[in-house]
Formats: C-alpha cells, sequence, structure tokens
C-alpha cells in the first residue's frame, strides 16, 4: 500500500511537475499477477488495481497490517469495475463473473473477496474504497444492462455518454459514488465548464486512449489552475478543493469515484468560465 498525504492548496500553488505527480498521479495500477494499492488522505480513499494472472491462483483482498483492521472492508465498502478480459470476483463464497466495464459494489463486512481472470485475456480490476457505516448488499452492475445519459454538444467537442451506477438511485452505499463517462469518436472535452465540490474528493481513471495519445487532465484552484499529461489507465486524486476536468488528443473514457459529506450530484459548485485562471 502506497501512502499518499493530503495537501494543502496554497502547497500545490508552488509545486513543480514532478511534485504535483507524485501527489496526485497514479502511474501504475495493472502488474500481472499482483494487488496494488494507494491508500490517500483525502477522505480516506484507497484506490487499486488487481490483476490476477491467467490460470493461476486468485489474488485476496488484502492490505496487509496498513489498516490496522483484521480485514480489507471491516470498516469500508468498494467500487469495482472490471476494465480488462472476463474475470470473477468472489465474495464470501459467492462468484460474480465481471465482463469488460462490468461494475461490482461490495458493503461493509465481507471478510474474503478473491479476484480471479477467465482463460484468454486477463482481468484488470480497478477498484475505490471508502471507509462504511453500515453494510449494503453486493450487487452487480452489466454494463450492457445499463442506460446512460447522452451529454455535450458537437460544437463543443463534448458529446459523451454519463454512467452513474453507484449513487442514492442505483446501487446503494454508504458514501461512494461511482460511475463511467465515454466520449465519442471526435470529442475530446469533459466537464468543461468546471466545477468543485468541497465535501467529496473525486479520483478518475482514463481508459481507452491510444498508446501514442495523452489527456491533459486540470486540477487545482479555479484561480490557480495546473494540469497533469496522463497516458492510459492511469488515475488522478483530485481533492474536494480542486477543478478535475480534462481534454484529450483523441476521445477517451473515464471511471469516476467520489466519497465525502455528500451523497448526491446537486452540491457542485459551477465555476464560470471568465474565473478560470
Amino acid at each position: 500500500m502506497e501512502n499518499r498525504y493530503a495537501v494543502h492548496p496554497e502547497q500545490v500553488k508552488r509545486f513543480t511537475t514532478e511534485e504535483l505527480r507524485r501527489h496526485f498521479h497514479i502511474p501504475t495500477l495493472f502488474v500481472s499477477g499482483e494487488l496494488k494499492l494507494y491508500y490517500s488522505h483525502e477522505d480516506r480513499v484507497v484506490i487499486g488495481g488487481v490483476m490476477p494472472a491467467a490460470e493461476a491462483e486468485p489474488l485476496k483482498l488484502d492490505a496487509g497490517d496498513f489498516l490496522r483492521t483484521e480485514y480489507f472492508l471491516e470498516r469500508r465498502e468498494i467500487g469495482i469495475v472490471n476494465v480488462g478480459g472476463q474475470g470473477t470476483v468472489t465474495v464470501d463464497g459467492e462468484a460474480f463473473v465481471l465482463e469488460h466495464k462490468d461494475f461490482l459494489y461490495i458493503g461493509l463486512g465481507h471478510e474474503d473477496v478473491q479476484f480471479a481472470s477467465s482463460s484468454g485475456e486477463e482481468a484488470k480490476f480497478y477498484l475505490v474504497s471508502a471507509t462504511a457505516h453500515r453494510a449494503y448488499p453486493t450487487q452487480k452492475a452489466a454494463i450492457a444492462e445499463l442506460t446512460p445519459n447522452h451529454l455535450g454538444e458537437a460544437s463543443a467537442s463534448n458529446v459523451r455518454n454519463l454512467y452513474q451506477v453507484i449513487h442514492a438511485n442505483g446501487i446503494q452505499s454508504c458514501q461512494l459514488m461511482m460511475g463511467i463517462t465515454q466520449l465519442e469518436t471526435n470529442n475530446t472535452w469533459n466537464t468543461m465548464p468546471a466545477h468543485i465540490h468541497d465535501r467529496r474528493m473525486e479520483v478518475y481513471l482514463y481508459l481507452d486512449i491510444e498508446e501514442d495519445a495523452r489527456v491533459f487532465h486540470f486540477m487545482g484552484e479555479p484561480s490557480e489552475t495546473r494540469h497533469l499529461v496522463v497516458a492510459n489507465e492511469e488515475a488522478v486524486i483530485s481533492p474536494a478543493w480542486s477543478i478535475h476536468s480534462g481534454s484529450g488528443t483523441a476521445n477517451y473514457s473515464f471511471i469516476w469515484a467520489m466519497a465525502g459529506e455528500n451523497y448526491t450530484f446537486k452540491d457542485m459548485d459551477f465555476v464560470p468560465m471568465d474565473q478560470l485562471r
């Protein structure tokens, strides 16, 4: 488990590119045969990637002694998205088969969570975990069965499909909110005009980016913006005080996950374009 401490916005104003990336950028999530975890002090969220080797023993969700609990989900909930080939998540003996971009929510109290790849292309399980105060049922959401919200305009290069999966009107959780946004061909902008929600943090995992393409993720206070250049399957931690917007050299997708005080999409404070610096 890699530890990422929270950073005050006054510090970020003076960060170099290397310092900005060291605190907010997650470059490596998926390594064959490994479980990689990052602990963020922004709302104590854990971000991770699990890539079980094909035809190998399953990998168990385990943070060692970092959380100082008996097991990972003793006081936590978790959202999982498979961004690789077909795989299986087994929760206390119950198996859930996840195809590409299928979601799974697991509530607190489950002691044994294991990840396995099917034969063929290895599965890549992306996970985000938040602290929890009560147990909600384990529930799967297949991407093929979900109906997206169609947003944006071609004139603004931001036509996209938004899937809200774990939220108040979807799969229930304590505080975790999670979904995926897919930009259509020839569209590159997401979440502009920008906004902040000072009561919850957010994490972006960027996907479907060609090898020679990049996304420019914009962050920082509205009056002090910075950017991170990210490649495929790389993530960005967004503090509650920061905008979180991006534009790519081609269209892409991203998985968003939020945790914090508010459990609603109505607490966003939009930033007028003339206030961005």
